[in-house]
């Protein structure tokens, strides 16, 4: 069980505790995901210039972003060795837009859905952490 499993099922012991939530979203921001890519055909390795297509699956009319926080998991769903890149969780909530769904570890007993509304909101923290971050360095760069 990784601490990101143990937050989760924390998490969801007491969903009201800030405390629970600030672990659970803080370990997931500073964790890194492997996220499943896809090239079509013809193409070339989009990954070695920087260009992978992340694999976005649809389920009951909504898109979803697959992540694993790791390489054994992510081949444990999909059964073959497939491409993936690693992001860092800050990255993929300042670039995911709504409508997109993240389906976390699916697969495992602790997969989770995020929202919308809540990447969003994960996108908020991280421009607030960002912008504190950049005020700081101007500060001590004065």
């Amino acid at each position: 069980m990784t601490d990101l499993d143990q937050a989760l099922e924390t998490l969801r012991q007491n969903m009201n505790d800030p405390k629970n939530q600030s672990r659970f979203y803080d370990l997931f921001l500073n964790a890194s995901f492997h996220v499943p890519t896809f090239r079509e055909e013809g193409e070339d390795d989009g990954e070695e210039q920087g260009q992978a297509l992340p694999l976005v699956m649809e389920s009951e009319g909504n898109d979803y972003l697959m992540l694993f926080d790791s390489r054994e998991r992510l081949l444990a769903w999909t059964g073959k060795e497939i491409p993936s890149v690693e992001v860092p969780g800050h990255v993929l909530a300042a670039m995911s837009q709504p409508p997109l769904h993240w389906a976390l570890n699916v697969g495992t007993e602790f997969s989770k859905q995020f929202l919308p509304d809540e990447i969003a909101w994960l996108r908020e923290v991280v421009e607030h952490c960002n912008a504190e971050a950049a005020k700081e360095e101007k500060t001590q760069g004065d």
